[in-house]
């Protein structure tokens, strides 16, 4: 994810660049099946230790102030996600701040799952920056760059006794990652598929018992998602959990959701889970920094408010759980308006909160009463 509102225009441009698919398939309406049971109860917190270093408050349903980690973990939460950056500009996201939370992470004892962009910014479906270290390296050094990047910082987090249950590689990677040389072009896999065997080769020499994560954002239809994995599959690419990105004023419907989830987890034998779903609690703004979801079209009939923000969650896992998933992680819930932690890596005191009105935080810390990861 990225709190950038041309996102998906972006994304729709990039992939059409790659191959030219029909609209996205729609399903029938979502039906229970039998019970299923959801593990993988995630939160991605990555910009909660900026919040923190800034002063920032958070507050239980009953007003008390506690650990935002503490407090999620009560509602439910038993596995953080935490994206890693080669070298942002702030500082922010990059190996060493990830070492220091991590700490935090597994001490809560929570689970903890490494989110490489393999960028000095954010990577998403319509954009894919080199680090600006690699930024001259063509696909046989950026194998060795993914590889060794990858197992560095997978090994320093082991021998600190924070060992990643699972880590991505790469992050929404529709269209592949580490452009130009890992972009699909033309339906040629061939360059991506050496970079996700390079990082999946790394994480287990890492530790054998972390599971690889390929993650797209194509929750919005079939034909996007076996486009993608039959692609990387076809060309001896491994991986152990199928991960998607729904956001459903971008992605469709749930009916439309269940069908892909069904879908993939069947046509490639992996677990599937969630890595990214938010809703807004409001459709105001709380800085001057324009919101990435507006809130005043609100999906399923969900208004933005917290109990609409409530309801389409767990809308979302009832969906995830019945269509057989293992997880379902909401996106960035503890990341409210605090000045100084803004979206933009290369600017954050500059810069204001594209999220402010996603998170399950209000602007004064406060935790939506109703919300719930429920297994």
């Amino acid at each position: 994810m990225t709190p950038y509102r041309s996102r998906l225009r972006a994304w729709t441009v990039a992939f059409l660049a790659a191959v030219a698919l029909p609209a996205a398939l729609l399903g029938p309406p979502t039906s229970a099946s039998a019970a299923n049971t959801l593990t993988m109860l995630g939160a991605d917190v990555s910009s909660v230790q900026r919040s923190l270093d800034l002063g920032a408050r958070y507050y239980d349903a009953a007003g008390t102030a506690r650990d935002p980690l503490d407090i999620l973990k009560g509602v439910g939460v038993n596995y953080v996600r935490l994206r890693v950056w080669n070298n942002p500009a702030s500082g922010w996201n990059n190996k060493a701040k990830v070492l220091a939370y991590a700490k935090t992470v597994k001490a809560k004892g929570l689970k903890l799952m490494i989110d490489f962009h393999y960028s000095d910014t954010w990577a998403d479906p319509g954009k894919q920056y080199k680090p600006a270290a690699w930024a001259n390296h063509g696909i046989g050094q950026l194998q060795t760059d993914v590889y060794n990047y990858t197992y560095d910082v997978c090994t320093s987090l082991r021998d600190q006794g924070t060992t990643p249950d699972s880590v991505q590689i790469g992050n929404e990677i529709n269209v592949g990652m580490l452009w130009n040389d890992g972009k699909v072009v033309n339906n040629d896999f061939t360059n991506l598929s050496l970079l996700l065997k390079a990082g999946y080769q790394a994480t287990k020499q890492c530790n054998g018992g972390t599971q690889v994560i390929i993650h797209t954002a194509n929750a919005d239809s079939m034909d996007h998602a076996r486009w993608f994995y039959d692609g990387i599959r076809a060309k001896g690419v491994q991986w152990d959990l199928t991960a998607l990105s729904y956001y459903c004023m971008w992605h469709g419907t749930l009916a439309n959701l269940y069908n892909v989830i069904t879908d993939v987890r069947t046509r490639y034998g992996k677990p599937v889970v969630l890595t990214e779903t938010a809703y807004p609690f409001t459709a105001a703004n709380a800085d001057n920094e324009a919101n990435a979801i507006n809130g005043t079209e609100p999906c399923a009939g969900h208004q933005a408010s917290w109990t609409g923000q409530a309801t389409e969650f767990s809308w979302v896992q009832d969906t995830a759980r019945n269509a057989g998933a293992v997880g379902v992680f909401y996106w960035e819930p503890t990341w409210y308006a605090v000045p100084g932690n803004g979206w933009d890596p290369a600017n954050i005191n500059g810069t204001g909160n594209q999220w402010d009105n996603m998170a399950v935080f209000n602007w004064t810390g406060q935790v939506n009463p109703s919300i719930r990861w429920r297994p």
